[in-house]
This record gives C-alpha cells, sequence and structure tokens, in this order.
C-alpha cells in the first residue's frame, strides 16, 4: 500500500470506536488528579493550560493486537488523536510534546525511515519534540531528510550541530504564548557514546546537561520572561549512579523550570513526581513509558499574576 494511502487508513477510524474511546479516555483523564502544587494561587484562578506529551514511541503506529501479552489492545496513533482532539475542545489552550526517541521499533521506520512518524505527529499538531539517541537510527543524514515531514519544532540545547547537515535546523528552546501565558520549552539530549555509534551522529556534540539547563532556564525566566519553563529531557528518569544525568538530579539542580517531561527509560509514571528544585521549591517530572500506550497530561492553573498550580495524570491510550 502506498505511504500516503496507508497514513490514510492509520488515521480514519470508524465512527462508533470513535465516540467509544473519546468518551472512555475523556472520563479517565479526570481520575487520580492529585493536586500537584507549584506556588500556591494567590488569586483566583484565572487561566488554564494543557500539556500533553508522549516519550519513546518507537515508530508504534498501530494499536498493539488483543493477543499481545503485555499491551493487549492499546496504543495506537489514531487512538492518540481521537483523545487528544476530545482534550483539545475541552480546551483549546493545549500544548503537545514529546521527548524523543520518535524512531526505530516497528517496521514502519525500517521501510520508511521515518516519514511516515513525523507525517503523523504534524497531522497531530504536535508543538515541539527533543531529539532521542535513537532518532539517530538512519544517522544524522537520515533525521535530517526527515526534516520536511515536520511542522513542529525540534529543540535540543544540549546538543551542537555546528559542523553537521542540522546546523540551523535545531533550536536550544523555543517560546510559545498560550492564552496570554508565555511558555518556554528546551530540549535535552543523553549521552550518545557508548549508545550510537560515532558515524551515525557524525560531528554531533554532546554538552554538559545541568550546565546547559541552567542556562536555558535562566534565559527563558530573565531575559524572555516566561510564566512557565518546560524541559523535554531524553536524559532518563533515574539512574543509580551518581555520575549518569538523570532526570531527577536535573530536577535537584534547577530554579526556575516547572516540569521536566522525560524519556529514554521508558518509566511508566501514574502520576508526575514531585520533586524539589535548588531553591526547595516544588517541580513536576513526569514520563508515561513507551510505545504510545499512555499520554501525559498536565494541566496548569494560574492567578492573575501567573502563579501556577498543576494537576497531572498518565491517561492510557
Amino acid at each position: 500500500m502506498p505511504l500516503l494511502l496507508m497514513t490514510d487508513f492509520i488515521w480514519k477510524n470508524n465512527m462508533d470506536r470513535r465516540k467509544f474511546i473519546t468518551k472512555t479516555s475523556a472520563s479517565t483523564a479526570f481520575v487520580g488528579l492529585g493536586g500537584l502544587s507549584l506556588n500556591s494561587c494567590l488569586g483566583e484562578t484565572k487561566k488554564h493550560i494543557t500539556i500533553l506529551h508522549t516519550n519513546d514511541v518507537h515508530s508504534h503506529i498501530d494499536t498493539f493486537p488483543k493477543s499481545h501479552t503485555t499491551y493487549p489492545n492499546l496504543g495506537g496513533v489514531a487512538r492518540r488523536a481521537t483523545l487528544v482532539e476530545s482534550i483539545r475542545k475541552e480546551n483549546p489552550n493545549t500544548l503537545l510534546l514529546d521527548a524523543g526517541d520518535i524512531f526505530q521499533g516497528t517496521p514502519y521506520f525500517n521501510f520508511y525511515g521515518g516519514e511516515l512518524e513525523f507525517k503523523l505527529m504534524s497531522k497531530l499538531k504536535y508543538d515541539a519534540a527533543t531529539i532521542g539517541n535513537h532518532d539517530y537510527d538512519n544517522g544524522i543524514d537520515g533525521l535530517f531528510a526527515q526534516l520536511p515531514n515536520a511542522t513542529f519544532e525540534l529543540l535540543s540545547a544540549n546538543y551542537d550541530f555546528s559542523n553537521t547537515v542540522m546546523n540551523g535546523y535545531v533550536k536550544p528552546y523555543n517560546t510559545y504564548m498560550v492564552n496570554g501565558v508565555k511558555i518556554g520549552i528546551y530540549g535535552l539530549g543523553i549521552e550518545l557514546d557508548g549508545l550510537v555509534t560515532k558515524k551515525l551522529y557524525k560531528e554531533t556534540q554532546y554538552l554538559n546537561p545541568f550546565e546547559i539547563a541552567t542556562d536555558m532556564e535562566t534565559r527563558l525566566k530573565i531575559d524572555e520572561k516566561c510564566d512557565l519553563i518546560i524541559c523535554l529531557s531524553h536524559l532518563g528518569y533515574h539512574y543509580k549512579s551518581d555520575q549518569k544525568p538523570d532526570d531527577l538530579k536535573l530536577a535537584a539542580k534547577t530554579k526556575y523550570t516547572d516540569l521536566i517531561i522525560g524519556g529514554h527509560t521508558h518509566t511508566f509514571l501514574d502520576k508526575p513526581t514531585v520533586a524539589k528544585n535548588a531553591q526547595g521549591n516544588n517541580i513536576l517530572v513526569n514520563q508515561v513509558g513507551c510505545f504510545g500506550i499512555n499520554l501525559g497530561r498536565i494541566d496548569f492553573y494560574l492567578d492573575n499574576a501567573n502563579n501556577a498550580k498543576a494537576d497531572g495524570v498518565s491517561i492510557i491510550v
């Protein structure tokens, strides 16, 4: 089947099935919201921002078969699209983000090299994504070749692409104005050496993610005057080694970041972890497993002074 026809087939859904998924998923979205306060709202809540996110989808386009031993009848881009559409109707002030490892894991990537993944993410109107180690599996030239299929921003602050074909095509951060709230988003990637062969990532230089995060969040808070700051991280949720950067260690070193959306370790969290930053304030850290099984949802509620509180949940797709 030609690519565009396959895409159209995946995208379309039986109307009864769409109604069923919309009803069940929308109701699930509000189960177990935990009141994960950041700063106490000083006044009446005026603004509501929803952040939806995925990570480590690994080219899983279709729903898992009912016979699958681990994820029977779960996931799939069509279901995610229905769920995202439902949430956007509920709250138009929504961003959709991904924390990397978009590629590699099914024959779709082997046959189409990431074209289908980027086209479908563009159809879902993703706003931004960061780069995971498996996104280099067709080499940096293969990743570059798929950029025309992405209508969303690729963000990575600690990969220096100066001497590669990606130079100028990846931003360290971007800002989004949503319902009068300025949101800054920056990306961080994992050390490629040891995970990806040099011939695939070529002259990409890895920079210390903790140092870069400090620079990014300071720039976004002080210079860009962002109200909310989000990190898209492909470092991994937590490692026992003190020497290996991860999201929990990153959270403890930040000052201005409000939310870390993670990937790489395929960690299934029912709701975000509430950690403490370097100033003793709350920061949320979330990750929703892998393969498009779950969709993360974080709801920020802001008062007139843009002080924020947040709720979060992982929604089964």
